[in-house]
């Protein structure tokens, strides 16, 4: 019923160029015309894929290791004119672009650089005692220095020495020529 009293409206108007449908009043939509909602919505959904994407491409090229040989991360090798790095930010960039997943991009590059790309070790397998170990070895350490520390706290104390008595002058007489006799001065 609405949509009637708009068409009539429009259609009284529309000659005399001062009515609602001439100035582009009264007109929400339109048929044919575009919905500002989905332009924003379209927008919105664009934009979020490409940051995504370029998080991603963030995310994955900070695990991956350059191997031109500078043991830097990938995103970070600074060599100017690098082209391992180059090469390979292609190939990430082509993986993306592609619609992989982020284990299939690593285990790629693992399947062509060798494990050594990879900035840090998985956690699978033997690779989980790189993670371990820095743990192990502080918690060994602190027990030793705990144990240190105990042993330290747990010695007896030694008793203060005796003061000697003051030395008569006939036992300092007969030091003095026992030194004069072994040093003969």
């Amino acid at each position: 019923m609405r949509r009637l009293s708009w068409q009539r409206h429009s259609d009284t108007n529309a000659g005399s160029g001062s009515g609602p449908a001439s100035r582009g009043e009264g007109r929400v939509f339109g048929r044919r015309g575009v919905s500002p909602v989905l332009v924003v919505l379209l927008a919105a959904l664009t934009l979020g894929a490409t940051t995504d994407t370029g998080r991603r491409f963030n995310d994955l090229g900070h695990r991956l290791m350059c191997t031109c040989g500078c043991s830097q991360v990938l995103l970070e090798c600074n060599h100017v004119g690098c082209q391992t790095s180059e090469k390979m930010r292609a190939e990430l960039t082509a993986a993306l672009n592609r619609g992989e997943s982020d284990d299939r991009i690593l285990s790629g590059f693992v399947a062509e650089y060798g494990p050594v790309v990879l900035a840090a070790p998985t956690k699978t397998g033997f690779d989980r005692l790189a993670w371990l170990t820095p743990y192990v070895v502080l918690g060994l350490g602190l027990l030793a220095t705990a144990a240190v520390v105990r042993l330290w706290k747990s010695r007896p104390t030694a008793a203060p020495r005796a003061v000697a008595s003051p030395a008569t002058p006939e036992v300092l007489e007969t030091l003095r020529q026992r030194v004069h006799e072994e040093t003969e001065i």
